[in-house]
């Protein structure tokens, strides 16, 4: 299936071949102009969004609305924050309204050169670099030699959408490699919170590194727009100044605060979302599906032709992610309870039908 050509942006690795990479899922909109339907009607598991959001119960105090955010107030969020993503003395933190407005200002503040990206991956890291002029090199394999022009590189860990990890070991080598030349490993833990261990934050040991965290996707509150960098204190600063006065919302520095410090629900959450993922990868498999990567929040299965399976599933009001780089991959986000895994499932039995009969 052809899908928009403006979803995509194409780039090359360090063999020359092409990555067509589709920038994101979540757009149901044009999955209801393509197939009808009102929003409610679909199941949308596009996203690597948390089905369960974190409760906002009690509701926001009226101040978080009605006022202009106080900077005690960031600070806290900072700190709770700083406590919950572990981040090392000696490297500071930022808030904005999203990692992709953090990520969209790096190229201005990191130092000259190449940019090497461990992919396939999250295409608008490579594309805020490319926009910037930069050299941008897609490496296929996290070990690697960086070339000594490169100054930058970037990995996403766990890895979107294959759910691939890094040990530290490799990360802080890669890390001391820059580092050494002037330049910045930059480390995207967008999925770390649900992988336990995953973060590279802990192993540092006062090596430099730049380390984006999300808060939508673990809490399930995408709309919040909450995002976290950690780096050192040359590049924050500056990260800072970028952003102005009060770029992170009331209710957002509120539900941050609240949701990051709350351990109890953050442990019940991750034991939670390995239990569906465990259960979706068995429907799937026995379904006749490859289930070969993924995070808790999804699966990156193979079908012989992930497009029709796609396309089949949509005309049933269930939207999914393919990839044009890989025709066979078919990522799926937790449906979120029982009775939309077995809704899923009875679509998929109707959807494989012409594809594997």
């Amino acid at each position: 299936m052809a899908l928009p050509p403006s979803r995509f942006t194409v780039r090359r690795n360090e063999y020359g071949a092409r990555f067509d990479t589709m920038k994101h899922g979540g757009d149901l909109g044009a999955a209801i102009a393509r197939h009808g339907g009102l929003a409610e009607d679909w199941l949308d598991l596009s996203t690597g969004i948390n089905p369960h959001a974190y409760p906002l119960d009690p509701p926001l105090s009226r101040d978080a609305w009605t006022r202009l955010p106080a900077r005690g107030a960031l600070e806290r969020l900072l700190e709770v924050a700083r406590a919950a993503y572990g981040v090392p003395d000696h490297l500071r933190l930022v808030a904005g309204p999203g990692t992709q407005a953090l990520l969209s200002r790096l190229p201005a503040l990191l130092p000259a050169g190449d940019v090497a990206i461990v992919g396939p991956t999250y295409s608008s890291h490579a594309d805020v670099w490319q926009r910037a002029g930069r050299k941008v090199t897609e490496v296929t394999s996290p070990y690697f030699e960086p070339t000594p022009n490169t100054r930058v590189i970037v990995i996403v860990n766990p890895n979107n959408p294959d759910g691939r990890l890094v040990d530290p070991k490799s990360l802080r080598h890669h890390a001391e490699t820059m580092a050494a030349r002037g330049g910045l490993l930059i480390v995207d833990e967008a999925f770390a919170d649900c992988v336990p261990g995953a973060s590279v934050l802990p192993h540092l040991g006062g090596v430099p590194v730049l380390v984006l965290r999300s808060f939508g996707k673990f809490y399930g509150l995408a709309g919040v727009r909450l995002g976290f960098t950690a780096g050192p204190k040359a590049i924050t600063d500056a990260l800072s100044a970028s952003l102005e006065s009060w770029a992170v919302s009331g209710p957002a520095i509120e539900i941050g605060t609240r949701a990051l410090a709350d351990t109890r629900w953050q442990t019940a959450m991750r034991a939670q979302l390995a239990d569906e993922a465990a259960d979706l990868t068995l429907m799937l498999q026995m379904r006749g599906l490859s289930v070969f990567g993924g995070t808790p929040l999804y699966v990156l299965a193979g079908a012989r032709d992930a497009g029709v399976v796609h396309e089949a599933l949509a005309r049933q009001k269930i939207w999914t992610r393919i990839f044009d780089y890989a025709p066979s991959w078919l990522r799926i986000g937790l449906p979120g309870g029982a009775a939309p895994l077995a809704r899923l499932d009875a679509a998929l039995t109707c959807a494989l039908a012409p594809v594997t009969g």
